[in-house]
Protein backbone atom coordinates (compact mmCIF):
# COMPACT_ATOMS: atom_id res chain seq x y z
CA UNK A 1 0.00 0.00 0.00
CA UNK A 2 1.31 3.31 -1.44
CA UNK A 3 1.62 5.97 1.33
CA UNK A 4 -0.53 8.21 -1.85
CA UNK A 5 -3.63 5.63 -1.49
CA UNK A 6 -3.69 5.74 1.88
CA UNK A 7 -3.97 9.72 1.86
CA UNK A 8 -6.59 9.42 -0.46
CA UNK A 9 -8.54 6.98 1.30
CA UNK A 10 -7.99 9.19 4.43
CA UNK A 11 -9.24 12.54 2.53
CA UNK A 12 -11.99 10.86 0.30
CA UNK A 13 -13.96 10.41 3.73
CA UNK A 14 -16.47 13.05 4.61
CA UNK A 15 -15.42 13.32 8.07
CA UNK A 16 -11.38 14.40 7.32
CA UNK A 17 -12.92 17.29 4.84
CA UNK A 18 -15.40 18.59 7.25
CA UNK A 19 -12.53 18.38 10.27
CA UNK A 20 -9.90 20.26 7.46
CA UNK A 21 -12.53 22.73 6.65
CA UNK A 22 -13.43 22.92 10.41
CA UNK A 23 -9.98 24.19 11.21
CA UNK A 24 -9.59 26.32 8.69
CA UNK A 25 -12.57 28.16 8.94
CA UNK A 26 -11.41 28.10 13.33
CA UNK A 27 -8.37 29.82 11.60
CA UNK A 28 -10.20 32.54 10.17
CA UNK A 29 -11.83 33.26 13.64
CA UNK A 30 -9.19 33.14 15.49
CA UNK A 31 -8.01 36.19 12.91
CA UNK A 32 -11.22 37.67 13.54
CA UNK A 33 -10.71 37.41 17.42
CA UNK A 34 -7.79 38.94 16.86
CA UNK A 35 -8.54 42.15 14.69
CA UNK A 36 -11.32 42.79 16.95
CA UNK A 37 -9.49 43.12 20.10
CA UNK A 38 -6.77 45.18 18.66
CA UNK A 39 -9.41 47.51 17.34
CA UNK A 40 -11.09 47.57 20.67
CA UNK A 41 -8.16 46.97 23.06
CA UNK A 42 -7.93 50.36 24.51
CA UNK A 43 -11.77 51.08 24.62
CA UNK A 44 -12.95 49.60 27.83
CA UNK A 45 -12.39 46.90 30.72
CA UNK A 46 -10.20 43.99 29.21
CA UNK A 47 -12.46 40.86 29.92
CA UNK A 48 -15.25 43.40 27.84
CA UNK A 49 -13.29 43.25 25.22
CA UNK A 50 -11.42 39.73 24.94
CA UNK A 51 -15.59 38.64 25.46
CA UNK A 52 -16.75 41.14 22.54
CA UNK A 53 -13.63 39.35 20.58
CA UNK A 54 -14.53 36.20 21.71
CA UNK A 55 -17.56 36.23 20.37
CA UNK A 56 -17.11 37.90 16.75
CA UNK A 57 -14.92 34.95 16.22
CA UNK A 58 -17.37 32.19 17.12
CA UNK A 59 -20.11 34.37 14.84
CA UNK A 60 -17.47 34.26 11.88
CA UNK A 61 -17.20 30.50 12.22
CA UNK A 62 -20.51 30.03 12.96
CA UNK A 63 -21.96 31.11 9.54
CA UNK A 64 -18.73 29.97 7.83
CA UNK A 65 -18.96 26.42 9.06
CA UNK A 66 -23.04 26.45 8.51
CA UNK A 67 -22.48 27.56 4.77
CA UNK A 68 -19.46 25.65 4.27
CA UNK A 69 -17.71 23.23 6.88
CA UNK A 70 -21.15 21.59 6.70
CA UNK A 71 -23.34 23.21 4.10
CA UNK A 72 -26.39 22.87 6.44
CA UNK A 73 -29.98 24.27 6.01
CA UNK A 74 -31.40 24.09 9.71
CA UNK A 75 -32.31 26.39 11.94
CA UNK A 76 -29.86 29.43 11.73
CA UNK A 77 -31.22 30.64 15.75
CA UNK A 78 -31.20 27.36 16.69
CA UNK A 79 -28.18 26.24 14.98
CA UNK A 80 -26.31 29.51 16.09
CA UNK A 81 -27.34 29.07 19.93
CA UNK A 82 -25.72 25.64 19.94
CA UNK A 83 -22.69 26.84 18.14
CA UNK A 84 -22.04 29.35 20.75
CA UNK A 85 -22.55 27.17 23.39
CA UNK A 86 -20.69 24.74 21.99
CA UNK A 87 -17.97 27.13 21.72
CA UNK A 88 -18.27 27.68 25.19
CA UNK A 89 -17.62 24.50 26.46
CA UNK A 90 -14.32 24.26 24.10
CA UNK A 91 -13.23 27.00 26.04
CA UNK A 92 -13.96 25.60 29.21
CA UNK A 93 -12.19 22.33 28.05
CA UNK A 94 -9.13 24.32 27.01
CA UNK A 95 -8.95 25.95 29.75
CA UNK A 96 -8.78 22.42 32.42
CA UNK A 97 -6.39 20.74 30.40
CA UNK A 98 -4.43 24.22 30.93
CA UNK A 99 -4.72 23.56 34.59
CA UNK A 100 -4.40 19.85 34.69
CA UNK A 101 -1.09 20.04 32.54
CA UNK A 102 0.49 23.31 33.41
CA UNK A 103 2.63 21.15 35.93
CA UNK A 104 4.14 19.51 33.66
CA UNK A 105 3.79 21.11 30.05
CA UNK A 106 4.68 24.68 32.13
CA UNK A 107 2.74 27.99 30.87
CA UNK A 108 4.72 27.65 27.22
CA UNK A 109 3.50 26.76 23.26
CA UNK A 110 3.58 23.24 24.20
CA UNK A 111 0.70 23.73 26.52
CA UNK A 112 -1.02 25.88 24.73
CA UNK A 113 -0.90 23.57 21.87
CA UNK A 114 -2.33 21.02 23.70
CA UNK A 115 -5.39 22.55 25.43
CA UNK A 116 -5.56 24.17 22.19
CA UNK A 117 -6.15 20.30 20.30
CA UNK A 118 -8.79 19.11 22.99
CA UNK A 119 -10.65 22.30 22.54
CA UNK A 120 -10.85 22.22 18.74
CA UNK A 121 -11.67 18.23 19.21
CA UNK A 122 -14.58 18.89 21.18
CA UNK A 123 -15.54 21.40 19.41
CA UNK A 124 -15.82 19.44 16.14
CA UNK A 125 -17.40 16.40 17.44
CA UNK A 126 -20.09 18.26 19.36
CA UNK A 127 -21.02 20.72 16.82
CA UNK A 128 -20.86 17.38 13.86
CA UNK A 129 -23.27 15.34 16.23
CA UNK A 130 -25.42 17.94 17.78
CA UNK A 131 -25.31 21.50 16.01
CA UNK A 132 -25.19 20.37 12.70
CA UNK A 133 -26.38 16.68 13.15
CA UNK A 134 -28.79 16.58 10.44
CA UNK A 135 -26.10 17.40 8.14
CA UNK A 136 -23.53 15.53 9.66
Amino acid sequence: MSDASFLQRVTARRGVRQFVKFAIVGASGFVVNLILFTLLEHHGPYMLIYSIAFLGGGVSNYFLNRAWTFRSTGHAGKEGAQFMLVSVIALLVGLGVSQLLAPTLHHGHKLWFVATLSGIVVNFFINKYWTFRSVA
